[in-house]
């Protein structure tokens, strides 16, 4: 399965270099191909081979057509398993209504998700070395939460990490796919903005789509590999604190734009300033979730459910 999604998702960033060479023109050698899109030549051959097949491209590699968007292989087909289990799981808790202490069957979320009990286990043990995690008897874990100092510490890193993989993405090719992906996700703020009323909760997903964009091209395996811890923290607390969420949700939109759009003029002076602004503003948010969760504990009163 993960061999095929790594196909599809190479088949459809190539899919989008046949398109940018356009009509008539010629492709270029494997090598160039290969190079262009970062993949090997034996995936490069798989992908003219069906390119070929399909009447895309004539014998000699010259477009012959427009790429149809029923040709693309859609998201859920191209994401990787880990990533697939990591954003059903974020789903589940914005739709789980779950707070700091919630147990966690893995046996049961491996069947929801449609994946094997070892694929979840081996996601929720990736927290257990930052003690969010605790395993019980039975399949069960809990989420523990986290203190001030743990969230600064993580906010440190993330403005780190982000703060250079931002200025990486200012610096990639015109013909990188990144770019079409950072503009669907303007796209998407800009509908999210229309029905904020209603959808405000949709905002959460965003996030985690535009951050996860602009950390994969610092290309450092260490950063991707941190960013599901990154994403699960940020995503739970802003989940659980539900107070003025609807405002909170379209201020950040509005950040985000801004954040877009200084990345789109490629001026880092513009991408410095925005990107600190609004992952200083994340920190609040996530200081401020924690402190209101340890006076709910501190306190006799159950948190009102509407928050």
């Amino acid at each position: 399965m993960r061999s095929e999604n790594l196909f599809k998702r190479q088949f459809n960033e190539f899919l989008r270099h046949v398109q940018s060479v356009g009509h008539g023109h010629p492709l270029g050698s494997e090598r160039e191909i290969g190079r262009t899109l970062g993949t090997s030549r034996t995936t490069v051959r798989k992908c003219l081979a069906a390119a070929r097949e399909s009447g895309l491209i004539s014998r000699d590699g010259a477009v012959l057509r427009q790429v149809e968007p029923s040709e693309l292989y859609c998201e859920a087909e191209t994401i990787p398993p880990t990533l697939m289990v990591e954003r059903a799981f974020l789903t589940w808790i914005l739709q789980s209504d779950s707070g700091p202490g919630q147990t966690i069957n893995a046996l049961q979320l491996a069947r929801q998700f449609g994946v094997s009990s070892t694929t979840i286990r081996e996601f929720l043990q990736s927290f257990r070395h930052f003690g969010l995690m605790e395993r019980e008897a039975g399949g069960k874990w809990v989420f523990r939460g986290m203190t001030l100092e743990f969230a600064n510490e993580l906010s440190d890193i993330r403005e780190i990490f982000e703060l250079r993989s931002v200025m990486r993405f200012a610096e990639l090719d015109d013909g990188d796919p990144s770019w079409n992906e950072l503009r669907r996700l303007r796209g998407e703020h800009l509908k999210l903005l229309e029905t904020i009323d209603t959808d405000y909760h949709r905002f959460s997903l965003l996030d985690e789509q535009l951050h996860r964009l602009i950390n994969n091209a610092s290309s450092n395996r260490f950063v991707t590999e941190f960013y599901h811890v990154i994403s699960l923290i940020f995503f739970y607390h802003y989940q659980w604190n539900k107070k003025d969420e609807r405002s909170r949700n379209e201020a950040a939109v509005y950040q985000h734009l801004d954040y877009i759009d200084a990345i789109l003029s490629r001026d880092q002076k513009k991408i410095s300033q925005t990107c600190t602004a609004h992952l200083s503003e994340a920190r609040r948010t996530l200081l401020a979730s924690i402190t209101r969760e340890a006076r709910l504990e501190n306190s006799s009163v159950l948190p009102d459910p509407a928050y």
